[in-house]
């Protein structure tokens, strides 16, 4: 612990006590409703919203998996990062169906637009999504950041935050939640923006970064002959994830529902595209710049997956280490107070209040609460299987998500946009496709067990970007094929829920929620996106 001082410690501490404050503020200021327990009351402003939708996705999945990413293979799971133009699609395309439906879960949504068996699947879906991927892969990356970072014991400090973040979870709810990850989004951004300072100083800035990294490093688009990150894969398969994830996902779409009105919620996620285009830059550009030091003899780096960690003990000067030390605690504190709220949300309201349908307002809060500490006990749980994630966590987390994405963007996405799409269709791509994602994720575990050249072997070893857009092309298919055999759903049960079936009324008022502003602002944010890739390509940097 030598490496933080009295002034580092000063900043943990106050950064503690901050969230504390909001922490107490907030579940004072909490009601027992559930619609202020799991949507804060629905009468949040753009700046929350926006904070927390970046707070949600940034965890400390990103400080060690993304950085680590960049020193191991270069910018080509940027893509991932720049995701930005898919928060303005969740703005633009599906906040105001999610809005006039007035749900609190997309399960629900779901259930709207097709039946009930639709809601159930997607949430039992949502659930184990959130085992497999946030919860765990967030608990392992702190642990790992507390272990190397903060010089805590690798499962004591881990412990230590799941269970604190649970506390004001459970007892705060999306109110708390919200508010709190506000504060950490701006902590996480300004400590990770100071490292990246440094970084480049320590590199000799910014021309000296790229002439000292190897030409493959730069480009986002490998050739299609790249075993792993084939062009074409990465440019097909990181859309249909983003589309899931960013405009389909219980933790990110909750807080747009969260909001005052159908303008606030827009403009939140078009201040959220703004902040997620910052992580490419001050998380993955300081795995480069740990490459190059590392390749220079100026820094010790025995794993990739530590290269964030490992750059603010070896180049921060003493006084500033506080500042990435309360980012870090920020990053697993916010992500998982996201996945906790969600669970518990996807749990009342979309399995306990089915079954409880005359349940009382203060009996699905109290659920809530007990779900929450469900998950926390989970999550503690679930540590312990954290070793056995492959060492780029970065990119397990993205082919995990290929496996379970496709069905679930291709329902959504085709359910606004088609019509003639009835439950029958749905079901039957997610029932399927979700067996085969999950067919694949297994044999892939156990490819080393199969034979050489035989078909599961050749199933299993599927690239898995080329996977997740097979996968994305297949649950269409299905879903066409299955709803054009099956009788069209009627018009009135799917009214306002698909684009051909919004009344004037409703397309006036979702006109009047935006100005001319909003429009300029978000092609700027695409504007931007463009230029990132075709400076980081091979009519870029990469092929100078």
């Amino acid at each position: 612990m030598n490496f933080l001082g009295p002034v580092d410690w000063f900043f943990v501490i106050l950064y503690l006590a901050i969230i504390a404050g909001v922490s107490i503020w907030s579940i004072r200021k909490s009601k027992e409703s559930a619609s202020d327990y799991f949507l804060a009351n629905r009468n949040l402003g753009w700046f929350v919203i926006g904070a927390s939708i970046l707070a949600s996705n940034v965890g400390s999945e990103h400080i060690v998996g993304l950085a680590g990413s960049a020193a191991r293979s270069g910018t080509v799971l940027g893509h991932y990062e720049l995701h930005s133009y898919l928060v303005l699609i969740l703005g633009w395309v599906f906040v105001p169906f999610y809005m006039r439906s007035m749900v609190y879960t997309m399960p629900e949504f779901l259930e709207r637009r097709f039946n009930a068996k639709a809601r159930r699947l997607l949430s039992i879906i949502q659930l184990l999504s959130y085992v497999i991927t946030k919860a765990s892969v967030t608990i392992f990356a702190g642990a790992l950041v507390f272990n190397q970072f903060l010089g805590v014991d690798f499962w004591t400090g881990a412990i230590i935050l799941v269970v604190v973040t649970g506390v004001y979870t459970v007892f705060g709810g999306l109110h708390a939640v919200m508010y709190t990850e506000a504060i950490q989004a701006i902590v996480l951004l300004a400590g990770s923006a100071v490292l990246l300072f440094f970084g480049l100083r320590e590199v000799g800035g910014w021309d000296s970064l790229i002439a000292a990294l190897p030409k493959e490093k730069l480009n986002m688009f490998p050739s299609l002959s790249d075993p792993e990150y084939p062009w074409l894969g990465i440019l097909f398969a990181s859309p249909i994830v983003g589309l899931w994830y960013w405009c389909t996902d219980q933790h990110i779409v909750q807080r747009c529902l969260a909001a005052k009105n159908e303008q606030e919620a827009r403009r939140g996620t078009i201040f959220a595209a703004y902040l997620k285009l910052l992580p490419f830059f001050i998380f993955l550009i300081p795995g480069l710049i740990a490459y190059v030091l590392h390749s220079q003899g100026k820094l010790v780096l025995d794993d990739t997956n530590a290269a964030f960690p490992a750059m603010v003990k070896q180049i921060m000067p003493v006084g500033l280490r506080g500042l990435l030390a309360g980012g870090l605690l920020a990053a697993l504190m916010s992500s998982l107070a996201s996945v906790y709220n969600a669970c518990s949300t996807l749990y009342t309201m979309d399995i306990y209040q089915k079954q409880h349908p005359d349940a009382s307002e203060k009996q699905l809060v109290k659920v809530g609460r007990i779900a929450t500490g469900i998950v926390v006990l989970l999550g503690m749980a679930w540590i312990p299987m954290m070793g056995r994630i492959s060492s780029g966590l970065y990119d397990y987390l993205q082919s995990v998500q290929s496996y379970l994405a496709p069905p679930i963007a291709a329902v959504f996405l085709l359910g606004v946009f088609f019509k003639r799409l009835n439950a029958k269709g749905a079901y039957a791509a997610m029932v399927i496709g979700f067996i085969a994602g999950i067919l694949k994720l297994t044999l892939q575990m156990l490819k080393d067990k199969l034979p050489d050249g035989g078909i599961l072997y050749q199933f299993a070893t599927i690239n898995f970007l080329y996977f997740c857009i097979y996968l994305f092309l297949f649950s269409i298919a299905v879903m066409v094929t299955v709803s054009l055999l099956t009788p069209a759903p009627a018009e009135s049960s799917i009214r306002g829920l698909t684009f051909a079936t919004t009344v004037a009324e409703d397309k006036a008022s979702s006109r009047a929620s935006w100005n001319k502003w909003d429009v300029i602002l978000s092609l700027i944010v695409v504007a931007i996106i463009i230029t990132i890739f075709t400076y980081f390509s091979p009519l870029g940097v990469a092929g100078s």
